[in-house]
């Protein structure tokens, strides 16, 4: 089975062509599911994936079948199938069978609680995060195995971090050798076996396709330090939708925060006091404002940021630093450098989100800069008056 292909030097990567590629399954006790899918995947005539790995997870009972049905020397039917079927360097050893944790981190039977769940949850999000922060992998992600919420949260996680080259499929496999606890992928030979129902089947007569699942990548959405951290798959579907709702800011200069896309964001006073300046210009119904001309000291601008500054940092003494550099105006250095380290902070906790929060130059010259958000999606904490 032949995995290359010949592309432009502009045409996007095809999933058989990254150099790492990634099968990952669920199972529950079947774990027939990983030689099934990985047959499927190999045999496809026009489209074949050959992982270079394979990674499963399981419960615990799973985890002891899947060794002892594909990996150990008396069954070991995944190695047959690499062997039948000449597909040679995939790797797939117990050290790539995952078993689930629960709440308290121990090894899991089977998700019984809501708290099991929230676990499988989690570590199910885990793993997918983790394969897909791989730029030169390929991740095929199969669903067909293990408990139906299992399947559901893979296919959540993949919707939430996968990329383009990134795939989803469920596995369809031709009676009676659906439910024969003793099929595991169609053989090139005669190989006779009893269905759970008692009939005689060969199964060099099995059919074994995969049904692709299309899902829409919300990945774009995702702050960085989600894409590249740790949190809950909770915490990330939140995090997808507030990225996804419309924008709303609200800016609480006492605490030295702002809520945007649903997070609470610390800022520095320097950055939320430009901030503050056009959130009161667009609450006012200003016109965009030209920012200092570099070199150039700029009273007015000065005045109406060390307004700000004033209300954020509340004592006069704390701001002394401030007043001495900015004594005889604003220059365009400064409020450059404010609105870089601005852009900076809202993009590291908002990810692409971000764009609607920051402060634009409305893209012609001469630059004007405004927030692109509506008076009525600005808000002050009650504390504060507009």
């Amino acid at each position: 089975m032949n995995t290359s292909a010949v592309t432009h030097p502009s045409a996007p990567a095809l999933p058989a062509q990254f150099p790492r590629r990634v099968l990952l399954a669920v199972s529950g006790l079947t774990p027939q599911i990983v030689t099934e899918t990985l047959y499927a995947l190999a045999a496809d005539e026009f489209d074949p994936f050959v992982p270079t790995e394979v990674h499963l997870i399981t419960s615990a009972e799973g985890a002891r079948r899947a060794e002892l049905s594909l990996l150990s020397d008396d069954l070991g039917w995944f190695h047959k199938l690499c062997e039948d079927y000449h597909l040679p360097g995939v790797k797939f050893d117990a050290s790539h069978i995952h078993v689930m944790r629960d709440a308290h981190g121990q090894p899991m039977n089977d998700i019984r609680s809501p708290a099991d769940n929230r676990a499988a949850a989690d570590f199910i999000t885990a793993q997918v995060r983790a394969i897909t922060a791989d730029s030169g992998c390929a991740l095929h992600a199969s669903i067909a195995g293990g408990r139906k919420t299992m399947g559901f949260y893979l296919g959540y996680a993949l919707s939430l971090f996968g990329r383009p080259q990134d795939r989803l499929s469920h596995v369809l496999v031709s009676e009676p050798f659906e439910s024969s606890y003793d099929f595991f992928y169609p053989t090139p030979y005669s190989r006779v076996l009893q269905t759970r129902d008692g009939q005689l089947a060969d199964t060099a007569m099995a059919q074994v396709t995969l049904a692709e699942i299309p899902f829409v990548s919300l990945r774009h959405g995702l702050p960085t330090k989600l894409l590249a951290g740790v949190a809950s798959f909770n915490d990330t579907v939140a995090a997808a939708r507030a990225a996804l709702a419309p924008a709303h800011l609200t800016l609480d200069l006492a605490r030295q925060r702002i809520l945007a896309a649903g997070r609470e964001i610390a800022l520095p006073p320097a950055e939320l006091a430009l901030l503050a300046v056009f959130a009161r210009e667009t609450l006012a119904g200003k016109l965009p404002l030209s920012a200092p001309t570099k070199g150039v000291p700029d009273p007015a601008w000065a005045k109406r940021y060390l307004r700000e500054y004033v209300r954020i940092t509340g004592n006069l003494a704390d701001i002394e630093a401030t007043e001495r550099a900015l004594k005889n105006g604003m220059d365009g250095e400064y409020f450059s450098a404010r609105k870089s380290k601005l852009d900076k902070r809202l993009k590291t906790a908002l990810g692409p989100a971000a764009e609607a929060y920051r402060i634009h130059d409305g893209g012609t010259r001469p630059r004007r800069y405004a927030l692109a958000l509506k008076p009525d999606a600005i808000r002050f904490a009650p504390t504060e008056t507009p």
